[in-house]
Parts: structure tokens; C-alpha cells; sequence
């Protein structure tokens, strides 16, 4: 077996492997072989069949085998002694393609892109700020009110009162499409907010102005798509007897609302939302301490990147703009979309930094943990009530997707190890400067 360089330009390379006939021949030899013991054919016992019949029935299909584990490992053999690592899946090509015939050599071709050398960075060097953002009295008022919105109650209005857009209206109804009615149209003691669009469009607007003890026939059109087919496109009526009319009315801030959210009283309330106000300023700024250390980390480090790993970044970050700004559009069904200069600069910044992550965390041995792939696996599943067993299954069985869902844990453990060794120094600030600090960062 023969390995010859073709070429070597930058980070591409190119090989022609030649497995020999004789080398094919004898490794088809090796297989009939091992498994001559097994083979029972008709006229002969178990294990006794003659090689020259076996390689006549079995042959073919052996050298095919034969044929794909040369090349395999010939590969294997060659990435093992020059220490290349491939950015992507080698191209591997024969040469004589459907003009190769038994007997002949076997000429393959096989192209690549190496992973580049990155080199070494004292991260003990970098310089970080941690901003610190404290949940003030202000800021738990705010959020308390927010809950007493949540738990709010509606109360009678004064008689005769109209209701308002947010008003409660109970009432009862009866619906009819060409004057008779139909099954699911009528309740009694309906509590319908107004504005909340849980009733057909149209129908909620209607009933604004309405008093206690009125009736009101309110016509709508089903929509097109309505799940009944039996009332899509239709018109309906629906006779509405008004029974009360009430006014939305906040929750008071006392011990009670706080039970209601599980808290002993109003103070050990006031404690929790200030944990989970701080929660989440810390997770803000993390987000804010990670750009600085990865804008940090691109002004550092400078190496050649593989113009594939590129090409294909910058066609998924084009791809994904084009749907973020064409949101009706949900196949691809649609032309090329050919990154810009903007694209491809955002995507040598991506790969670079990747590809310096991943090493950086293979030199620190960073692993993603069993439990924490696990635990990341159940979060995800839960956005999916009641299939959350299925979805798990799936994962388990789906590679491509377990490393989905590993990939930015393994990130965030390797950013975690840089803050670590890093030099960081803690700077206080306002929440609303801590806002404004992220939404600075979501505009870039």
C-alpha cells in the first residue's frame, strides 16, 4: 500500500492511496478465511467448503469489504503518523472510478482540509470586568406589583357601568349559523375578559359598552381555518345575556399574595424575588463578561482557517438572516442566499474562536458530564408536554443531535475555565446601566 502526497497548500492536502491487486487479493484471502469455519453450503459439511467455491460464491461481496477496509485504514494509518486532523470529511474519490476492474490496482484519491495549529494563550494575561448589579427595594417593588398584576381579581362594577376593554364580562350565550345551533356554542356563566382573544375575532370587541342585566346579539365569521370544518368561513350569531360586568382589581402586597406564591409571608417573598432578580443581572452580566473575554480572545490569537469551516459557517449565518427577516417563509423552497463580506467576516470570527475554545478545553480536560448532558436533555424536554419520554429516547438515539446539546455546555464549562484564570475585577452598577449594557450588546 502506497500514500503519496499530491498536495499541500495552506491547510488543504491531497493524497492518492494505492492498495495493490496482490494486497486486495490477499486481504479477500483473510476474510474467506475467517469466515470458511461458519459457511455451510449444500454437497459439503460445515467448514468444508473449498476456498476456490467460496471465493467464486462469496467473492464480489467480499471485495467490496476488503476493498473499503484498505482504504479505511490506510487512512487511519496516515492521520495516525502525520497527527492531521480534517476539518471536515475527506473527500475520498477512486481514480478509475466504474473503469476499475478486478485484478487491477485500486487508485483512490482523498482531499482535506487539516485542522490548523492554535497556538498557546496565557489566559492568566487577559484583563475582565464583572459588572455586579444589586436588587434594590425599587426594583422588588417593581416585581411585586408585577405579581399582584398576575394574581389579580375582578369586583362588581358600579351598577349599571359599561365594560371596558380588561373588564370581566359574565354572561351567558347561545350561538346559531342559519338560525340553529350548533354543539360547543353556548355556556352559561361565561367569564370572558375583554381583550384577551380567547373568543373568535370580533367577538370580544362587541361586547365592549355592554351593561349588566343587557342582551346583545353579536355576529361574527368563522375563520377560514377554523378547526370545526363544519363552521369554517360561516357566519354566526350568538344571543348574549350580560349577567355582570366587572372591573379588573390588583392583588394586595400583604402576607396573603405572598402564600400564594408559596412564600411564608410578605418579607421571605420580598427575599426570593430578590435571589431571582439578582439571578438574573448575574446571568446578564456573565453575557457581557463572555463577549469581552471572546473579543479578547479574537484580538489574541491570529491563525489560517479552513476555508470550508467558513464557507459553511457563513452560509448558515446567511441562511438564518434571510429567515429572520422572511419570517413567512418556513421550507427553503427559495434561491441561494449568498453571504456578504459582512457574513463571511462574522463567520472567520465564529470559526476561529470555536476552534480555539475546543482547544483550549481539550488542553484544561474539560468534559460535559453524563448528568449534565442528561439534565440538559430533560430541559429541552420539557418543552414538549407529555412526549417528554419520546423526546428523550430520540436524543439518546441521535448523534447528531446529542452533540447539539452538548456543544454549548461545553462552551460555557471552557469560557467558565478562562474566567477562572483570568484577571477579573468587579465593578458595581445600576440595574438600568446593566440594561443598557445588554441592549447595546443585542444591537451590535
Amino acid at each position: 500500500m502506497q500514500v503519496t502526497e499530491t498536495l499541500n497548500e495552506g491547510l488543504k492536502r491531497a493524497y492518492s492511496i494505492t492498495v495493490t491487486a496482490a494486497e486486495l487479493d490477499a486481504k479477500v484471502n483473510e476474510k474467506l478465511v475467517e469466515a470458511q469455519p461458519e459457511v455451510e453450503m449444500k454437497g459439503f459439511r460445515k467448514g468444508k467448503v473449498p476456498m476456490a467455491l467460496l471465493k467464486k460464491q462469496f467473492g464480489p461481496r467480499v471485495l467490496g469489504e476488503a476493498m473499503q477496509e484498505a482504504v479505511d485504514g490506510a487512512m487511519s494509518e496516515h492521520f495516525e503518523k502525520t497527527g492531521d486532523r480534517p476539518a471536515m470529511q475527506p473527500d475520498v474519490k477512486m481514480a478509475d472510478g466504474e473503469n476499475w476492474k478486478e485484478g487491477d490496482d485500486v487508485l483512490v484519491n482523498m482531499s482535506y482540509e487539516k485542522l490548523p495549529e492554535i497556538p498557546e494563550v496565557d489566559l492568566a494575561k487577559l484583563k475582565l470586568e464583572k459588572l455586579v448589579a444589586k436588587a434594590d427595594d425599587a426594583a422588588v417593588d417593581e416585581a411585586l406589583a408585577n405579581l399582584a398584576e398576575t394574581a389579580q381579581d375582578f369586583a362588581d362594577r358600579k351598577k349599571g357601568s359599561k365594560a371596558k376593554d380588561g373588564d370581566q364580562v359574565v354572561f351567558d350565550f347561545l350561538g346559531k349559523v342559519d338560525d340553529v345551533a350548533f354543539d360547543g356554542g353556548s355556556a352559561e356563566d361565561y367569564p370572558l375578559v375583554l381583550g384577551s382573544g380567547s373568543f373568535i375575532p370580533g367577538f370580544e370587541e362587541q361586547l365592549v359598552g355592554v351593561k349588566a342585566g343587557e342582551e346583545k346579539a353579536v355576529t361574527v365569521t368563522f375563520p377560514e381555518d377554523y378547526q370545526a370544518e363544519n363552521l369554517a368561513g360561516k357566519e354566526a350569531v350568538f344571543d348574549c345575556t350580560i349577567k355582570a360586568v366587572k372591573e379588573p382589581k390588583a392583588a394586595e402586597v400583604n402576607d396573603e399574595l405572598a402564600k400564594k406564591f408559596g412564600a411564608e409571608d410578605l418579607a421571605a417573598l420580598k427575599g426570593q424575588i430578590a435571589e431571582r432578580l439578582e439571578a438574573e443581572y448575574a446571568g446578564a452580566a456573565r453575557a457581557l463578561m463572555k463577549r469581552e473575554l471572546l473579543d479578547a480572545l479574537d484580538k489574541e490569537v491570529s491563525f489560517d482557517l479552513p476555508p470550508s469551516l467558513v464557507e459553511a459557517e457563513a452560509g448558515q449565518i446567511a441562511h438564518q438572516l434571510w429567515h429572520e427577516e422572511n419570517p413567512d417563509v418556513t421550507d427553503h423552497n427559495h434561491d441561494p442566499i449568498e453571504p456578504t463580506a459582512e457574513h463571511n467576516e462574522l463567520a472567520e470570527r465564529r470559526v476561529r474562536l470555536g476552534l480555539l475554545l475546543a482547544d483550549l478545553g481539550q488542553k484544561a480536560e474539560v468534559e460535559v458530564t453524563d448528568a449534565e448532558m442528561t439534565q440538559a436533555i430533560m430541559n429541552q424536554a420539557r418543552q414538549y408536554p407529555g412526549q417528554e419520554r419520546q423526546f428523550f429516547e430520540f436524543i439518546q438515539q441521535n448523534q447528531q443531535m446529542q452533540q447539539q446539546l452538548r456543544a454549548p455546555l461545553f462552551e460555557d464549562k471552557v469560557v467558565d475555565h478562562a474566567f477562572s484564570l483570568a484577571k477579573v475585577t468587579e465593578k458595581e452598577i445600576s440595574k438600568d446601566d446593566l440594561q443598557k449594557a445588554v441592549e447595546a450588546l443585542d444591537d451590535e
